[in-house]
Order: C-alpha cells, then structure tokens, then sequence
C-alpha cells in the first residue's frame, strides 16, 4: 500500500471510530426509552454512576491522530464488543400439569436466551402461575407507576387447566415477561432478577449445604450465565455464585477450575476489597494456585496488603460464606 492509500485509511478508521464513539454516548430520546429495544451497554454504565459496581467504559483507547493502523483496527473492534446489544427473548414453549397430594396446578416452561445467541446460551426455568403473580404484586409496590398499563392474567374460578386456558396464559407470559424487560428499572430490580434465578439457587445452595456438591455445581453453573446476562454491568452481583462454584469445585477435588472461576470473582472484586467475599475468596485462591504450582506471591501481597489498611477482625472461610447464603 502506498503512503496515500495508508492515510487514507487512517482517516477513514478516525472517522468511523468517531461516529461509533458519539452515538454510543448520546442518550435515548423518551419516546425510544418507552419502547422495547436492545439496550447498549455503555449506555448503561453512563446511566449507572455506582463505579465500584461498574466496569469502566472509558477502559479501552481512546482514539487519536498518533495511533497506527493496527491500533485503530483493534479499538474499532473493542468498540465493538464493548457497545454490543444486549436483549433477552423470552419464550414459553410448553407447560407440564402437576398433582401434589392435594393441589394442582401448571408449570409454564420458560426458555431465556440472547439475541444472536447458540441454543448453547440459553436457559431454561419454570414457574406457576402464583410465581408470576407474587412477582406482579412486588413490582407493583414498587413500580407503581410504570406497572398502570400492564395486564395480568387473572384467576378464574373453573376451567384453569383447559388447554384454552393454558394456550392464553402462555401467550400473556411471555408478553409479560418481555414488557417487563423493556423497561429498563424493571429489568434491573432485584425482584424481576430473583423470580429468574432465585428459586434455583436456592435448590444449589441446599444441595451444597447437604453436601450434595454434584448436583449443587450443575444448578449453578445453569444459573449462574442467566445471572451474568440479567446483572450486566454489575458484576459484584455474581460474586456469591462464582464463590459457590469455586467451594464444589474444590470439595470436589477439581483445583484447576476452582481456580478458573475463583479468578472470575476476583477480577468482580478488584474494586470493591471491602466486600464480604474478598478476603475469604483471596485465601482460597492462595491455597489453590500453591496448589496448582501458580504464583501466590501476587495473591498473597494482596492479603498482607488489606491486612495493613484494615483493622484485624474475623472473616468466614469462603465455605462458611457460602452455605450462609439463602438461608431463611
């Protein structure tokens, strides 16, 4: 390529660069913010100024005339990934009938998954009817105002396990549950997040409190990409499930992927040294990268560095902190 050509090609990426980073940064208009639409996740991060709970946008380059080619090209495609859509569908493909002693009732199956997304991506929960309808009451506490428009499929007296009946409320689910995502404070409400992931974990944490550490890894490492999806842009969020993985892991004398997803809450952590888990969590991984013949130099520096600033007061092994979770 001649010299020409090369500018030329600069000034182009420069270009693109700068149309990509102003309209990540303009803010919606309030008719868009009304409709249900993807939602970019720099914008999220402007909209969040919690910066201990947040990763930082400004992290990657920032484009200049000084940069080459190559350097363009690769903060073109950090850009990219960093601003990337993000929207859930939802979908209810089939209900199951079941008898329990005395009662009865349906189970809606519902299907999570990522635009764009592999079948590899989603996840799959259920719920009955007076899941959803807990759920609607908590939002209306809440979100009084944003909720005036919204239908709820109501109770009827006969006929609630007639395929009608049934066919109905699936459709009125998933319109529900896709209203719900439109809305941005909904969708990142504890509430909305804990009727898709609550109920499996706590099924995982009894399992793990019961020793039952096989079964407690799969649910949670079921769950644990839907809480990744829901929580996007507050990654201290998954910290206690990544911490759960990492003590079945270990009790399950699996070092190498504790320490793989022991890093992963680390890396949620590396602002917030103050939380619960951090400490706890540091200890573990000391003891496994000794393990594993990694550096705990690193690791251990940081331990004897919090130790200075702090004053000396008791900490739970990661496992303690674990089988305390979601204990009535």
């Amino acid at each position: 390529m001649d010299q020409d050509s090369h500018c030329t090609a600069e000034r182009e990426l420069l270009e693109a660069v700068s149309r990509i980073t102003t309209s990540s940064t303009t803010s919606p208009s309030d008719e868009e913010e009304n409709q249900p639409k993807a939602e970019i996740s720099c914008q999220m991060r402007k909209e969040n100024p919690e910066k201990d709970d947040m990763q930082d946008c400004s992290a990657t380059l920032s484009p200049n005339s000084s940069m080459t080619t190559k350097e363009l090209q690769e903060y073109w495609r950090n850009e990219k990934r960093q601003c990337k859509q993000i929207k859930l569908l939802f979908e209810i493909p089939s209900t199951r009938i079941v008898e329990h002693h005395l009662s009865k009732y349906v189970m809606y199956k519902i299907i999570v998954l990522q635009t764009g997304s592999f079948d590899s991506n989603k996840s799959v929960i259920e719920r009955r009817y007076s899941d959803f309808e807990k759920l609607h009451r908590n939002l209306l506490e809440e979100f009084s105002e944003e909720m005036e428009d919204v239908t709820f499929p109501k109770k009827t007296l006969t006929g609630n396990f007639t395929e009608e009946i049934i066919n109905e409320r699936k459709l009125a689910f998933k319109d529900y549950l896709r209203f719900l995502y439109s809305m941005k404070y909904i969708r990142r409400s504890k509430k909305f997040i804990d009727f898709l992931t609550r109920p499996e974990l706590q099924e995982a944490y009894g399992c793990l409190r019961g020793g039952q550490y096989t079964k407690a890894l799969e649910i949670l490492l079921e769950v644990i990409g839907l809480q990744e999806r829901l929580t996007r842009g507050n990654p201290v969020a998954i910290v206690p499930t990544l911490c759960a993985i990492v003590v079945c892991h270990k009790d399950l004398e699996n070092p190498a992927s504790a320490f793989e997803y022991g890093e992963k809450a680390l890396s949620c952590l590396r602002v917030r040294t103050s939380h619960r888990y951090y400490i706890p969590l540091l200890e573990t991984m000391i003891t496994l990268a000794y393990e594993l013949g990694k550096d705990f130099l690193s690791l251990q520096e940081k331990l004897e560095e919090w130790k200075t600033k702090k004053d000396p007061i008791r900490v739970f092994t990661l496992k303690e902190l674990a089988v305390r979770e979601y204990v009535w």
